[in-house]
């Protein structure tokens, strides 16, 4: 007798394909058949990883010693992230708080694993980075969007959270700067916010994934004034090294623990060398590299923005910082994902539908990554130019 369809656990249901990653395959099958593609679609920073940790992860490599690490992490990596906070924030962690995993992901991952139960509702912005609801919901949690918009800077306010918090509701989770809009809460904002979500008993999750990525404001941390929060941070986007999986999760004072039960189950160690190769990230000499870059990304930010707003694009809430523009199509298109198929298939140019970050409005969107270097941003926009004038 053949064997009955396999049965998926109920919550598959409520998972949403991520719509960049399939628009990506779509690229690469245009490129694969000849195509000239321009990507704005991935959150990838274009430059390779710095030398300096590089020329680590090789003299680490050279040695053939590559065996499992303590599961929260080297304790040389934690305390040189614990010197990065004290260095660059004034803000001393202890670096039994730090816990280094295989990515943002991971972190995320533990954050919600340890404090959601079935039927948690965990607030969060709407649009947001997709991952996040879908995480929730991996652990059984309930995800509880607030819309935000243009005239708040996408960012979630106190009056809303109050408005919103239910018997039910576990937490607040932000991203500063945010994925898709770029914008920043400023230090008063984030103290605002933590006071009201102690008020509510509840846990409070800020996404500092893109900090440092800042232009005209200074990289602040939600540490400063909230240190019983979870902090989520990557070694992917301000220090370039997306493919090797790696970034940190900061833990409320008496909770390494607990965390790292979580952490030898889920995933035994991150990569060892990653973690080898990450302890250049510090080093002056990697710094002065990722400045560098940081000014290209601001360059590019400032050709880009103007660029598209002369062609037709509305942008009310700049972004300052990541590497996202996140634009208001409804002056051009009815529907963001038409709009998307029509820029890579008619104009060469990749990117993301707003679709894939939330319920509010996003068929009036559409995420710009300026990604890619400024001619071929250029270029991109005069490809899009055309496309609408025709």
């Amino acid at each position: 007798m053949p064997r009955p369809p396999l049965r998926l656990a109920p919550r598959m249901a409520d998972i949403r394909p991520f719509h960049v990653m399939e628009l990506l395959r779509r690229a690469r099958e245009l490129e694969a058949a000849g195509r000239d593609i321009i990507h704005m679609e991935v959150g990838e920073p274009d430059f390779p990883t710095p030398q300096p940790v590089l020329d680590a992860a090789t003299r680490f490599l050279s040695r053939g010693e590559v065996h499992y690490t303590a599961t929260l992490g080297l304790p040389a990596l934690r305390e040189a992230i614990a010197g990065h906070y004290r260095a660059r924030f004034g803000v001393d962690v202890s670096p039994a708080r730090i816990i280094i995993t295989p990515g943002a992901s991971g972190a995320l991952m533990l954050a919600l694993a340890a404090t959601t139960a079935p039927g948690d509702g965990w607030l969060l912005p709407d649009p947001t980075y997709p991952s996040n609801r879908h995480l929730i919901r991996s652990f059984e949690g309930v995800a509880q969007p607030m819309p935000v918009d243009a005239a708040q800077a996408y960012q979630p306010t106190v009056e809303q959270v109050d408005a919103a918090w239910t018997a039910t509701t576990r937490g607040l989770m932000v991203a500063t700067p945010s994925n898709p809009t770029g914008t920043l809460l400023d230090l008063p904002q984030l103290a605002a916010l933590a006071d009201c979500v102690r008020q509510h008993g509840g846990a409070f999750i800020v996404d500092e994934i893109y900090q440092g990525l800042s232009y005209g404001v200074a990289a602040s941390t939600a540490l400063a004034v909230a240190n019983d929060a979870f902090i989520v941070n990557s070694f992917s986007k301000y220090f370039g090294m997306t493919g090797w999986r790696l970034g940190w999760l900061v833990v409320p004072d008496g909770l390494t623990r607990d965390i790292e039960r979580l952490a030898q189950h889920f995933y035994i160690c991150p990569s060892t060398v990653a973690q080898h190769a990450a302890l250049a990230a510090f080093t002056p000499s990697c710094g002065e590299i990722l400045e560098a870059r940081r000014e290209a990304f601001a360059e590019r930010r400032n050709l880009l923005l103007p660029a598209l707003r002369e062609a037709g694009f509305c942008i009310t809430a700049e972004p300052q910082g990541a590497f996202y523009i996140y634009a208001d199509i409804a002056a051009l298109a009815e529907d963001c994902e038409t709009l998307a198929h029509r820029l890579i298939e008619d104009a060469g140019v990749a990117a993301t539908p707003g679709i894939d970050f939330g319920d509010h409005r996003p068929r009036q969107h559409i995420r710009f990554a300026y990604t890619t270097h400024s001619a071929r941003l250029v270029e991109a926009v005069e490809r899009i130019g055309r496309l609408l004038r025709g």
